[in-house]
């Protein structure tokens, strides 16, 4: 038997269970409902009818309306007669209430008419009482079928909720087991179903998959074929977008992360000359340039993503026979940092209002008029300015790196003379260096050629570069600032006498937050020289540093002159 006849006849014989006990139960209710409405309809209403004619007849006296009350009743009475001996009552009932009619004194009317009444209540009162019985009568046989066939067909549909799964349930468990088998490559498991339905043809079908598949697995191309889609399968589960080239430059493969950001099948490009499909693909055909860019910005599922791209050459031995290229996504390095120069940036933004507040609620301390203080105050009170002063800078060095960072650096480029670069930043620091009884030197060549510069940004650097020479140098010593004209290009300077740097860490001075370790940790962010070459190569100069322990460091930068 087919699977789907049995199915057929399970959920039909659960139909027809069903229809039976609906129909039954239905025509019950019916009848139930039917001698309800019987003495409703019959019985009841006549004794609705005989109260009012008796309320009627108390009221004729009193009353003028309570006649045609009792002969409305009286009417209602004679077209509702249902029980044997009610008509030959109702028609005694009229009889008296005529005589009443005549004479509204005849008290042997009046008993006539209440004899009548009670006698039509009797027969309707014994109506109803009959009535009811054979109504429990019924009911109660009602009661007794509906519970032999609940009985019978519950059993009925227990047996076959019971077995009827079982019909599926079974097969489809040695199937799920046969196919776990499969998927874990044991090819010799086999599956034995009597059943002549659909699950013994599934069963069939199965076993013969399992008996090709077994012949596929011990052959040398399976072994082959499986290693292919083994690495197939890795590099289609990288997150990197990989594609890879013969010798010829011709494509061999694309992972599905190359798919999507080049926006090209592998599948219609596999076997094609990469240079034919680049004069289609822009991004194609910026990684196949020979000029490798560090970093590609590409917009990729439905926002900005960042992408290293590496070229790897594939030799076997000597012999060069592909190359492949890979796009890292570094988009969340990119988020990351953002997210830390926004940081950064707000924070530092915050706190410059509380700092400055607190370097002029200092200075309002330490002007005599607001009161005057002893030494103890005066020594906490400059203590307190130094530190504000130290804490200004720095913020000041982290919302200019969080401008570095977030390519927001706005340069005011024009023709500037040398001259003013040097004086602007020496007269910033002139107070700091007397303090430290230091002597700048000044040296700027005659008629040096304009740069183009941003003056406040160059002078700012400068100001650095004397910052950190007044920090370092031996108190009454000199530091030398130079302006001069070397190989078409203006060179500043600036030169100090203190403890040098060891030449090692030269390469790394000017990295973000690096310290030279020592005793050059002792005070900054490790943020000024950084923002110092960020701001000099944005203007096209180049930043430099010399020194040698104990005698001293030079640090500078050169500008192009201006042409014409």
């Amino acid at each position: 038997m087919r699977l789907k006849t049995k199915l057929t006849l399970g959920i039909g014989f659960l139909f027809l269970v069903i229809v039976i006990f609906g129909a039954f139960g239905l025509i019950s209710i019916h009848r139930l409902k039917e001698d309800s409405d019987k003495v409703l309809r019959n019985n009841y209403e006549t004794l609705v009818y005989n109260n009012n004619m008796l309320k009627a007849l108390e009221q004729l006296r009193t009353d003028s309306l309570a006649m045609r009350l009792f002969e409305n009743n009286l009417e209602q009475q004679e077209k509702n007669v249902t029980e044997p001996g009610e008509k030959e009552g109702t028609l005694q009932l009229r009889q008296s209430f005529e005589k009443l009619r005549l004479n509204k004194n005849d008290d042997l009317a009046k008993a006539g008419i209440r004899q009548s009444i009670q006698l039509i209540n009797d027969l309707n009162q014994e109506a109803i009482l009959r009535k009811n019985q054979l109504a429990r009568e019924r009911t109660g046989s009602a009661a007794t079928w509906m519970t032999i066939i609940f009985t019978i067909l519950a059993l009925l549909a227990f047996t076959l909720v019971v077995n009827f799964p079982g019909v599926i349930s079974n097969p489809i468990r040695q199937l799920a087991a046969g196919i776990s088998a499969i998927a874990n490559k044991n090819y010799s498991r086999r599956i034995h179903l009597s059943q002549k339905d659909e699950f013994g043809d599934l069963a069939n079908a199965f076993n013969v998959m399992a008996e090709k598949l077994d012949e596929y697995e011990h052959s040398n191309l399976a072994r082959i074929k499986f290693e292919k889609s083994r690495i197939e399968a890795v590099i289609n589960n990288m997150r990197d977008a990989i594609i890879g080239f013969d010798e010829k430059k011709q494509i061999l493969f694309m992972n599905s992360v190359a798919e999507s950001l080049i926006g090209i099948r592998e599948r219609d490009v596999v076997g094609k000359y990469g240079p034919d499909i680049a004069i289609r693909n822009d991004l194609m055909r910026t990684l196949l340039q020979d000029e490798v860019r560090p970093e590609l910005e590409i917009f990729a599922d439905g926002k900005k993503s960042y992408f290293v791209n590496e070229r790897i050459e594939v030799r076997n031995e000597d012999a060069r026979i592909g190359e492949v290229i890979v796009l890292r996504n570094i988009t969340p390095f990119h988020e990351l940092d953002e997210a830390k120069t926004n940081f950064i940036a707000t924070v530092s933004h915050e706190l410059k209002t509380p700092i400055s507040s607190i370097k002029m609620s200092a200075r309002l301390l330490d002007d005599p008029r607001v009161g005057n203080m002893n030494k103890e105050q005066q020594e906490l009170l400059h203590s307190i300015k130094d530190d504000a002063d130290r804490l200004l800078k720095i913020t000041s060095e982290l919302l200019n790196m969080s401008q570095v960072e977030t390519g927001n650096i706005q340069l005011k480029l024009q023709s500037s003379p040398p001259d003013e670069i040097v004086t602007q930043a020496v007269q910033a620091v002139l107070f700091q260096a007397q303090q430290k009884q230091l002597h700048l030197k000044t040296s700027i060549q005659s008629s040096l050629p304009h740069v183009m510069a941003d003056i406040e940004k160059t002078s700012w650097v400068m100001i650095n570069f004397l910052t950190n020479a007044i920090r370092y140098a031996p108190e009454s010593s000199s530091i030398e600032v130079e302006a001069v004209l070397k190989n078409d290009k203006v060179s500043f300077s600036v030169r100090d006498h203190g403890i040098g740097i060891d030449e090692k860490y030269l390469t790394k001075i000017f990295d973000r937050y690096y310290k030279v370790p020592g005793n050059y940790e002792k005070s900054g962010t490790g943020l000024g020289l950084a923002i110092s070459r960020e701001f000099i190569e944005a203007q096209g100069g180049n930043i430099w540093v010399e020194s040698r322990i104990g005698e001293g460091s030079r640090f500078g930068f050169d500008f192009p002159v201006v042409a014409g």
